[in-house]
């Protein structure tokens, strides 16, 4: 078991123990478990009061292998990712793969279908049953992974110009920076990353919606759409009714 278990105790490296690090010591001794914890901080956190500490480790039980846990400053967040590396070997490395049929193209799907099995009604004896079913078993095994999973978006989003994802890596570089050095002229730079990035993107967005309003036209039935989807009003529950009227209580 991984994560931040917000328990702290010198022996997974944190900076003191308290009464949670001492009870989960407690019973990792008492259940034959170790608890292993990276030789730095896990959390920097925003106020400079505060001092960096280790919170993530990880539990193992009956594992022979070492485990090393690194910090990585690879986000913004004042929690750091944590990588876990053992030399354990899973047999899930390549677990199989799973079809998301949620957003199916199911169209395109039915075409592909009409197209491969030939269906022929006359099946007179098992023998043609069978072979109808293995022939369809296979032709709908191809089709499972030559068809498109996912439905195309009728409205495909814009992507954010490239200009303002470079602003936000650059925000977030020198935010993971200043939570290691806490320079107060880094904290100011990222400050003021934050607020231009935040009117960017207001920006864009307002840009991006009156160009969407521009190309509304009745005629094409788009404007309709959009005042459909703009003022949808959700439909209510239906009050459960008896053989003595509504329902007004579990009584």
């Amino acid at each position: 078991m991984a994560g931040d278990l917000n328990a702290k105790h010198v022996d997974w490296n944190s900076r003191l123990s308290t009464r949670r690090g001492k009870l989960l010591l407690y019973y990792a001794d008492g259940n034959a478990s170790l608890i292993f914890g990276p030789d730095t901080p896990t959390t920097n956190p925003y106020n400079p009061l505060a001092t960096p500490d280790v919170l993530d480790i990880v539990i193992t039980k009956n594992l022979t292998f070492p485990v090393y846990l690194t910090s990585c400053s690879a986000l913004s967040s004042d929690h750091l990712t944590v990588l876990i590396d053992t030399t354990c070997c899973s047999s899930l490395q390549h677990p199989p793969d799973r079809h998301g049929f949620r957003r199916t193209d199911w169209g395109n799907f039915q075409t592909h279908l009409q197209d491969q099995i030939q269906f022929d009604p006359e099946l007179h004896d098992g023998i043609a049953i069978d072979t109808c079913v293995e022939n369809s078993g296979a032709v709908l095994k191809v089709l499972a992974t030559s068809t498109p999973k996912r439905r195309p978006r009728a409205d495909p989003r814009p992507p954010i110009p490239a200009g303002i994802q470079d602003e936000i890596r650059l925000k977030n570089r020198l935010r993971r920076q200043w939570q290691v050095t806490r320079d107060p002229t880094l904290r100011t730079e990222v400050n003021r990353l934050q607020r231009s990035v935040t009117r960017r993107l207001n920006e864009w967005r307002n840009d991006q919606w009156s160009a969407t309003l521009e190309s509304l036209d009745p005629e094409d039935q788009s404007l309709w759409r959009m005042a459909k989807r703009v003022m949808r009003v959700p439909t209510p529950s239906s009050p459960l009714v008896t053989l003595e009227g509504i329902a007004l209580s579990d009584s």
